[in-house]
């Protein structure tokens, strides 16, 4: 199955909704249903000279034009009748909306002016505000919000003008003034439409906040796998390399005068590179099926008689006080790498061919003292930037910490200080 999609570049759609499905939690609601539906990439497209709002601009504009229609024969007598150039005003106002999405400050303005015009000439009240209602909507959720004040408020300043003063010379005759509860009724519906419109908004920041935040961990998450795959890589082939380095030149030395020598010096070289290549697919392993479970346990304390045996092979004696406790299996990776990273280093940047190795576990708290007796061989005593750097984020990532410094007494130490007692997500 893997194969197949590796070779077929990637897998199908249809396999990455269903999984991403899994992923969010089953059968249940899909992700946009919690974080938002995708506008702002919608919009983007639409901004593009993709797509256009014809099918809700249309089912708008029938909805205006009948609604309109409606209202006309249920306020016969009342407001003036229906005559082309209302309709011109009912279509110009639904069919601006078509641009809601490129232009929403111009159509805002457009609608509420096409509005004013209809309200003073007279017509009938009806459905004509929605297009009001949607414009602003639109202005606010891009982030036009004082352009769809200044609209409405706009338009209620017409309202209040014709409805109060100007009624006396305007279509219908024998018009009145509008009463208390209904200028109450016209402040509520522009109150509902500012604060629909402000919810949508905030509504639609919020989910842009969230994708962000997603997107910050999910680099996040893979910044740190990264870091340690590099550092898994590093700690088991600065080791290997190490061993296999000493043992080739061993067995270039006595290649001559000491033919048995060479000869376990070459099967040395011969185990830890198995060993190495065995340790490496494990890690590449995890990278091909990240699902899976892992072929074979990570390494931890109780490895380190097998640390102690590929150590005795390059000349370096290492004895091991104190008994492995039992931990988590990521403290013990991290205690085992720091102990490997701890031997490497002096096998390669020391002139002792000694070394002792100390485990103590109590209180929740184990300590690893690795020592050397020195001297340094170089100017990278005690290590390279790599290595240090290495133990001292695998320590950290579970609460510990790491000192690694020269002793007094011309030697090398690095004590490790880990907790026992942390969770598996650590």
């Amino acid at each position: 199955m893997d194969e197949q999609r590796a070779g077929r570049g990637g897998p199908p759609r249809w396999r990455t909704h269903r999984a991403d499905r899994h992923r969010a939690g089953g059968d249940g609601p899909p992700s946009w249903w919690r974080h938002g539906p995708p506008w702002p990439a919608r919009r983007r497209d639409e901004e593009r000279g993709g797509r256009w709002p014809w099918r809700s601009t249309a089912l708008l504009t029938v909805f205006v034009v009948m609604g309109s229609n409606f209202a006309a024969h249920a306020q016969e007598g009342e407001r003036a009748e229906l005559d082309p150039f209302a309709r011109v005003l009912l279509l110009t106002a639904s069919l601006l909306l078509l641009w809601r999405l490129r232009y929403p400050v111009l159509v805002v303005f457009g609608t509420a002016a096409a509005t004013a015009v209809y309200l003073g000439a007279g017509y009938p009240y009806g459905p004509v505000f929605l297009t009001v209602a949607v414009a602003c909507f639109s202005a606010v959720v891009a982030g036009h919000r004082r352009a769809a004040w200044t609209a409405l408020g706009m338009l209620w300043a017409v309202h209040l003008l014709v409805a109060h003063w100007l009624y006396r010379w305007l279509p219908p005759s024998g018009d009145t003034r509008p009463s208390i509860g209904q200028e109450i009724v016209v402040a509520t519906w522009v109150v509902v439409i500012v604060a629909v419109s402000e919810l949508a908004r905030i509504r639609r920041e919020q989910w842009a906040r969230e994708r962000a935040e997603r997107a910050q961990a999910a680099r996040r998450r893979a910044d740190e796998e990264r870091l340690r795959i590099a550092r898994e890589l590093h700690d088991v082939l600065a080791h290997s390399l190490s061993v296999i380095n000493v043992q080739a030149g061993v067995g270039l030395a006595l290649l001559d005068t000491d033919r048995e020598q060479a000869r376990t010096a070459l099967t040395t070289i011969k185990t830890a590179s198995k060993e190495a290549l065995g340790e490496v697919r494990q890690v590449l392993d995890s990278l091909r099926t990240p699902g899976d479970a892992p072929r074979a346990p990570a390494p931890g304390l109780g490895r380190l008689p097998e640390l102690v045996e590929q150590a005795a092979r390059t000349g370096l004696t290492v004895e091991v006080e104190g008994e492995p406790p039992r931990l988590l299996p990521g403290t013990d990776l991290a205690a085992f790498r720091i102990v490997q990273e701890a031997l490497t280093n002096v096998v390669r940047h020391s002139g002792s061919r000694h070394a002792r190795v100390h485990l103590e576990h109590a209180g929740g708290t184990l300590r690893l003292r690795i020592d050397d007796d020195g001297p340094a061989t170089g100017a990278d005593a005690g290590g390279s930037g790599n290595g240090l750097a290495g133990m001292r984020e695998r320590a950290a990532a579970l609460g510990g910490t790491i000192e690694a410094g020269p002793r007094p007494d011309g030697g090398f130490r690095v004590l490790a200080v880990l907790p026992s007692k942390v969770k598996e997500d650590q």
